[in-house]
């Protein structure tokens, strides 16, 4: 018994170092194999004669977040659900003066709903690159409202035969919570200054209110407006034809049997009707055969990119291009918000190093706590006091908190679809003593003073900390209108006429005196750059550490390409965005409980 017991335990001993040797053996092998793709693996080179090829996947983004390729591996494929930005228009400006480049192929089939403003910048880039004799084309399964508006800047526009064009126009709808939170008994109590501060609404009100309503009407008639009037002149459509489109579209299907693909075409939307195969044959017919004759001659953007940057020469004078994007938090960041230490940090660093020259801040942010706020936009007077110039260029949301950082640079650039403003400050504290007494909860203190321990969501709120919350948000309030009267060079009853809390377009910002001028990130750049007077000079994008492992995952990735791109469906989206906001009060850390916050998203 004790030799079978002893050849038993040997055996699976065995077993487990035999285990072990194939998983340090696979590993290794592994390591090995992302090593030599990161290191071995050629860069990409630009054929001659070729069409360059935007198929953006996801969101347009600022900066691309650093997802783990691991994670990625472990659940089959996440979506790939951002492309950046500035990559895309860095890749089509070089393009307009690259011999190699014959034409521009835009596919949106894969690009999810975003930002007006970035679709716009990106938009006139592509319309800046035809000025130079290039022909554009463009392609769709179908075209969502964001889809087209791009599209429609292509010399010829195809959709697929069974595919449509959906130009609904622009909504803004805003889930209010009064009601549930009634029937749990949480009170929400409500500190704010400016009768537009409606970022507390939902949780006050089951409607909305109507200075939040009017301000909204405005801001959507004035983006539509835009939108259209570009749409309709890039397609030379008559000044009614757009508009009959969006608001009969049920009658111009009913006049084709519900083809909606035809309906389109007829109403010169779409230039003419393919399908892939098709496509592919025009495009091989325009541009020219790849070299293996299935394709046509193209290379992509990524790839593009990559072998522009490759061969640029380095300058020694820097401009730095920081980008805060998503809410505000007081500390550090995690890849969907901003951290006010870590972008102060970044700041600080810029302005310490004797190569950066100037710095633009790049601000995609609905605001957050007002605290973190202040700390970023300290750092970046502290740069100009440095003699290093700073210029702060709006995307698509650049509003409270994000307009109190945008206060610190030198020069405020904005897009005209940017949403900015939003000047004003609020706290809110939820009261959970009835729910919990339902449940039996109750709860006793021992306290040393009267407002002690009186901030604890378990508790009525005191009367006299009402008062000092109060007291401190028309303080806050003060405070960010010195700010902005200070570096706008107003009277504070001038800033106050345009604050309290609403929200305006970039372009009525401009009228307003609350930005300097229009135009995208390259615009303030170069305007960073006459400021610090270069006349060469290269443009970098600090970003986050990025540890040696996910670089190299990400490198062999991008070598076998880019997988589980799948696209959202309406309830994925709708719960999405709760999540999304859940998770962003979960964020809410500032010290002192004050918030510039909008309840802005870009439409």
């Amino acid at each position: 018994m004790w030799s079978f017991l002893g050849r038993f335990f040997r055996g699976i001993w065995w077993l487990v170092d035999a285990l072990r040797r194939v998983v340090v053996t696979f590993v290794f092998v592994l390591v090995l194999a992302l090593v030599l793709a990161f290191v071995l693996y050629p860069g990409p080179s630009v054929p001659d004669g070729a069409a360059l090829v935007l198929r953006p996947a996801g969101t347009l983004v600022e900066r691309v977040r650093v997802n783990d390729p691991l994670g990625i591996i472990r659940s089959g494929g996440a979506p790939v659900a951002q492309t950046s930005l500035p990559d895309l228009l860095e890749a089509v400006r070089a393009a307009r003066e690259d011999k190699r480049i014959k034409a521009l192929v835009i596919e949106t089939d894969l690009l999810a709903p975003g930002g007006l403003s970035k679709l716009a910048e990106l938009r006139e880039a592509v319309l800046d690159f035809k000025s130079g004799g290039k022909p554009v084309y463009a392609r769709g399964e179908r075209f969502l409202q964001g889809q087209y508006f791009l599209a429609s800047i292509a010399d010829e526009v195809h959709l697929a035969p069974d595919g449509f064009v959906l130009l609904p126009g622009l909504a803004r709808n805003v889930s209010y919570f009064k009601g549930a939170l009634d029937a749990l008994g949480v009170k929400v109590h409500v500190f704010r200054v400016g009768e537009y501060k409606s970022f507390s609404e939902p949780f006050t009100r089951t409607d909305m209110s109507d200075e939040d309503r009017e301000s909204s009407r405005v801001l959507l008639d004035e983006l539509w407006q835009g939108m259209r009037e570009r749409v309709a002149g890039t397609r030379k459509l008559a000044p009614g034809a757009l508009d009959r489109y969006v608001e009969d579209y049920a009658g111009l299907l009913q006049a084709t049997g519900g083809d909606a693909a035809r309906a389109a075409r007829d109403a010169g939307l779409v230039d003419a009707l393919s399908q892939r195969d098709e496509w592919r044959e025009l495009l091989k017919a325009r541009v020219g055969e790849g070299g293996d004759g299935k394709d046509y001659r193209r290379i992509d953007a990524d790839d593009y990119l990559a072998a522009v940057r490759a061969a640029r020469p380095h300058e020694n004078a820097r401009v730095a291009v920081l980008v805060a994007q998503g809410a505000i938090v007081d500390g550090a960041a995690d890849d969907d918000s901003v951290g006010g230490d870590s972008l102060a940090a970044q700041i600080r660093a810029a302005r310490e190093d004797e190569a950066v020259k100037a710095v633009v801040l790049r601000i995609d942010s609905p605001g957050g706590s007002a605290w973190a706020s202040e700390v970023i936009r300290r750092e970046l007077e502290l740069t100009r006091r440095a003699g290093k110039p700073v210029v702060a260029s709006m995307s698509s949301v650049a509003a409270s908190g994000g307009y109190w950082v945008a206060a610190g640079a030198d020069e405020i650039w904005a897009r005209p679809e940017t949403l900015t403003g939003s000047i004003g400050v609020f706290a809110m504290f939820p009261e959970l003593t009835e729910p919990l007494a339902r449940l039996g909860v109750t709860t006793d203190r021992v306290a040393t003073g009267p407002l002690a321990g009186t901030l604890d969501p378990r508790r009525p709120l005191e009367p006299a900390l009402a008062k000092a919350m109060q007291l401190g948000v028309e303080h806050s309030y003060r405070r960010f209108v010195e700010i902005v009267a200070s570096a706008r060079r107003k009277d504070l009853a001038e800033v106050d006429a345009v604050a309290r809390g609403r929200v305006w377009t970039g372009a009525a910002a401009l009228r307003l005196g609350l930005v300097d001028k229009l135009g995208g990130v390259e615009d303030a750049v170069t305007a960073a750059a006459k400021r610090a007077r270069l006349e060469h000079y290269e443009t970098v994008w600090p970003t986050g550490e990025i540890n040696l492992r996910n670089l190299l995952l990400r490198r062999l990735m991008s070598v076998v390409g880019p997988v589980g791109i799948t696209s959202e469906s309406p309830l994925a989206r709708l719960v999405g965005g709760l999540q999304a906001q859940a998770a962003d009060l979960l964020r809410w850390n500032d010290p002192q409980h004050l918030y510039g916050h909008c309840l802005c998203d870009a439409p």
